[in-house]
């Protein structure tokens, strides 16, 4: 076996570890397509339940499994476009910068404050 030896001048490069690589892109694809049938599935499970039991149970079950299947849709597409990252950058897209006159006008003067504008 031979092992790499590093020489100590040079700087030693971040070698990027399999643990941190993502989630492959058909993966992650497969999995928010199963979490939001399963859900879509729950829904249908829940307005089912609402018709069939209605006037057998109490009102509020069937109120309740019907208010399930009205969120539900909503929270399924949630969760099913809440893919993997895009980047790893802190958000900014520009520079701040300081707000203020321009840098071509002296501080101070106006236009009534111009030599040229006094009568």
């Amino acid at each position: 076996m031979s092992s790499i030896r590093r020489r100590p001048d040079l700087p030693s490069a971040e070698v990027p570890s399999i643990t941190s690589a993502p989630e492959p892109l058909a993966d992650d694809l497969a999995r928010r397509q199963k979490r939001y049938l399963v859900q879509m599935g729950i829904r249908i499970l829940c307005f089912a339940g609402a018709v069939l039991t209605w006037g057998r149970i109490p009102m509020w079950a069937s109120l309740l499994l019907i208010v399930a299947a009205v969120v539900l849709p909503y929270s399924a597409v949630l969760f099913a476009n809440a893919g993997r990252e895009r980047r790893d950058s802190d958000g900014t897209f520009m520079a701040a910068r300081e707000i203020g006159p321009g840098s071509g006008a002296p501080r101070g003067l106006g236009p009534s404050d111009h030599p040229e504008g006094r009568a």
